[in-house]
């Protein structure tokens, strides 16, 4: 009994000094922990476009891993700039051929965008064909066009106003590179419709225009007929550039 006792005595002993050492360890790493978030705070505050350094750094590390390939959208521009039309599905060189013969830009990097179109279509769950329509109108297939406000590239995103959504293909200046342009121009488009309650063409208004847009000029109809004639070219009709 008395042995027993003695056993016992020496394991209270020893389970109350393992969890004296537990807590020691694991309250010093907390407060190593605290004082590591406390000086990085510090530094942003300093310095705050570390930030936007270290978001960028990130990014490309997780691409180089490729970790970011199951949800960020296909990168066909660092597959090619350029496809051949017999390459494409019938309709859809049929459509790329059709836009490089109206806009007079080669069809080669016009069926590049119209392949990127079907992807973006998907994710998105917009017409591809709506895409490509956008991007006509907008700058003519012509991706370094800039207007007077400052909206730039193919989709003519305004680049100072999204300049976040381009941090994740390199920065700013991917506003350049006419499939990263479309890409981001998609993807303002599809926020610009869910803030108007779903609605496609006030969404495209707010697109053009943003809030103060009181008359779009006929662009929700100009995009809206360059969509149905992308439409019937696919479908195999012959529709007059004009």
């Amino acid at each position: 009994m008395t042995a027993s006792c003695t056993w016992c005595q020496h394991l209270r002993v020893m389970l109350k000094d393992v969890g004296r050492g537990f807590f020691i360890i694991t309250h010093s790493s907390l407060a190593m922990l605290g004082v590591g978030v406390s000086v990085l705070a510090l530094t942003l505050l300093i310095r705050p476009g570390l930030w936007d350094t270290l978001q960028e750094q990130g990014m490309q590390w997780l691409r180089n891993k490729e970790v970011l390939v199951s949800w960020l959208p296909q990168n066909t521009a660092e597959r090619a700039v350029a496809v051949e039309l017999k390459d494409l599905p019938k309709e859809q060189a049929a459509v790329a051929q059709w836009l490089a013969n109206k806009y007079r830009v080669a069809p080669e990097p016009l069926a590049a965008l119209v392949a990127e179109a079907q992807v973006l279509g998907k994710s998105s769950k917009l017409s591809p064909n709506l895409i490509l329509a956008v991007a006509a109108i907008e700058s003519n297939f012509h991706p370094y066009v800039q207007s007077h406000v400052g909206a730039q590239g193919l989709m003519q995103v305004m680049t100072n106003i999204h300049e976040e959504k381009y941090r994740q293909y390199g920065g700013r200046m991917a506003a350049f590179d006419p499939v990263i342009n479309m890409r981001v121009g998609v993807g303002v488009l599809k926020e610009m419709i869910r803030i108007k309650g779903g609605s496609l063409e006030e969404g495209l208004k707010f697109y053009l225009g943003g809030y103060d847009l009181a008359e779009d000029g006929g662009y929700v109809a100009k995009v809206t007929a360059e969509k149905e004639r992308l439409d019937q070219v696919a479908a195999g009709q012959v529709v007059p550039l004009q």
